[in-house]
């Protein structure tokens, strides 16, 4: 089920566009030395928008990682320079495939992503 629901958001849920959206975020950050951490979180972030039905977004230090010095600053800096733009795109998206019955579960995914926009950096995908 996990497979379906994948092939179908990337092809029809916005999984295509999100996953293209995030990857050319990512290679937009590296090109600045101080958005290179960010870059390779919207790296990790862009796998999970592909395919994000059987996985989760945890934070890093429950699995183990030690946390960064000052992720929580570069995380609030993110949420004003882009984190809120990205969350209301995933929520507006989210709420047009949410007022179909088909498109609930899609919907849904794009709301886990607008909660990761928040804070991307110390975020890893795991299986669930």
């Amino acid at each position: 089920m996990r497979l379906l629901l994948n092939i179908l958001w990337f092809v029809f849920g916005g999984g295509v566009i999100s996953w293209f959206l995030w990857v050319l975020l990512g290679c937009l950050l590296f090109i600045t030395i101080v958005g290179i951490p960010f870059a390779y979180a919207a790296f990790r972030i862009a796998g999970f928008a592909a395919f994000p039905f059987g996985k989760e977004l945890v934070d890093a230090r429950e699995l183990g990682d030690e946390r960064i010095a000052g992720t929580g600053l570069a995380n609030f800096l993110w949420i004003i320079f882009a984190g809120i733009w990205l969350a209301i795109s995933h929520i507006v998206a989210g709420a047009s495939l949410c007022l179909t019955i088909i498109g609930i579960p899609f919907g849904f995914a794009h709301f886990r992503l607008a909660a990761v926009c928040f804070a991307p950096l110390g975020k890893k995908p795991v299986e669930i």
